[in-house]
């Protein structure tokens, strides 16, 4: 029997069984998308069975078809126009203390990623110890069509993935399956649709936090499978030929120079999805990535903090709300950047992003100090 993680919020749920505990996004009409009031309750649930000595693991998933399609990014913009962009702010630093807190837990974790895993959804799963995609699992980091960048610790674990492919994923927003999100190392284990059911019933009777025993357990129902032969997996020396470049401008260049070699519609796809992205947030995601590759996970948040207190406020560019009215509220799809073109986003402006907000009640994103049980991204090619 479920029951509501928090008296005052039925959006996630909690089953109890034995030692595990299962936590279920609970907004299936909404794809799951993270409200302040989800965050809030994984935050309190994931503190709280840590210190629980009777639970030993944890299960999350999604209710409906969507694992979660993301933070509810919609509901950040509109409390930023009615209110204040402090707002935003304290979503986004719980949401990051909650994105800490998984990296660094000391009890294995396992998310079971059916269907929808994107944003928000990637920093409550990929974060933790297992990831288990399937046939309809669907990941992306879509947030530079939306003026954002890839956050939520994204700039960790793109940064890890094999060659330049976190910077392809990162900055086009292309869409993997769940045989590319476990060739890459997003996902520990492919687990068949059909046998998702009876392995979560197996997890539910496990009493051992032994990470080896877990996943020998998912071991047993898991899969090896083929990419499709389409798959940028599949074209990694264009992927690293392209992505490698010092800048937007240069990683274009190369696509086009590429496209007329390339009968694969992968070159266009990604010239396409770059061309339509906001300038501004193309050039701090690669710049974010780049930094990441160097940091620690928790170095990674305290940086998108920032960065994302500068898009909330609005400091150097205001595409973030440009593209929530284009792709949420009006739905146009034709949002106008500002500014327009990559050449008119200069590296000092860039560089500014990372910098502390000036703002006398602003803090740096603190966060606590824990024992470190950071997670490994492991490509599985």
């Amino acid at each position: 029997m479920a029951s509501p993680a928090s008296g005052d919020s039925d959006q996630v749920l909690v089953e109890a069984n034995g030692s595990t505990r299962t936590l279920v996004l609970n907004r299936p009409k909404q794809l799951n998308a993270l409200s302040s009031a989800m965050v809030t309750g994984l935050l309190k649930c994931f503190i709280s069975y840590e210190e629980e000595t009777t639970v030993k693991l944890l299960i999350v998933k999604g209710k409906g078809r969507a694992f979660c399609a993301g933070g509810d990014v919609a509901e950040v913009a509109q409390s930023i126009n009615n209110d204040t962009w402090k707002y935003g702010a304290d979503f986004f630093r719980t949401e990051f203390l909650l994105n800490y807190i998984i990296a660094t837990y000391s009890k294995p974790q396992v998310s079971l990623l059916t269907g929808i895993v994107m944003g928000g959804g990637a920093g409550v799963s990929i974060h933790g110890r297992f990831r288990v995609a399937t046939e309809n699992t669907v990941f992306a980091m879509p947030e530079t069509a939306l003026g954002l960048f890839p956050d939520i610790g994204a700039s960790y674990f793109l940064s890890r993935l094999p060659g330049f492919y976190g910077e392809y994923v990162g900055l086009t927003g292309a869409r993997l399956d769940g045989a590319e999100m476990l060739a890459c190392g997003l996902a520990t284990h492919f687990v068949p649709l059909n046998r998702m059911s009876l392995l979560e019933e197996s997890l539910k009777k496990v009493d051992t936090s032994d990470p080896f025993a877990i996943c020998g357990i998912i071991d047993q129902f898991s899969q090896q499978p083929s990419v499709k032969g389409s798959s940028a997996m599949n074209r990694m020396e264009i992927i690293n030929r392209c992505f490698s470049k010092r800048t937007v401008e240069e990683i274009i260049s190369a696509l086009e120079q590429e496209a007329p070699r390339v009968t694969n519609k992968l070159v266009t796809a990604a010239i396409q999805s770059l061309r339509k992205a906001s300038p501004t947030s193309l050039k701090i995601s690669l710049a974010s990535i780049r930094e990441g590759r160097l940091q620690t996970v928790g170095e990674c948040l305290r940086r998108e903090y920032r960065m994302v207190c500068h898009v909330m406020r609005g400091d150097f560019s205001r595409d973030f709300f440009e593209g929530c009215r284009a792709i949420l509220v009006d739905k146009d799809r034709n949002p106008k950047w500002m500014p327009p073109t990559l050449d008119q986003v200069h590296d000092g402006v860039v560089g500014k992003y990372f910098s502390k907000v000036d703002d006398p009640e602003w803090e740096d994103l603190n966060l606590p100090t824990r024992s470190s049980h950071e997670r490994r991204i492991v490509p599985k090619l």
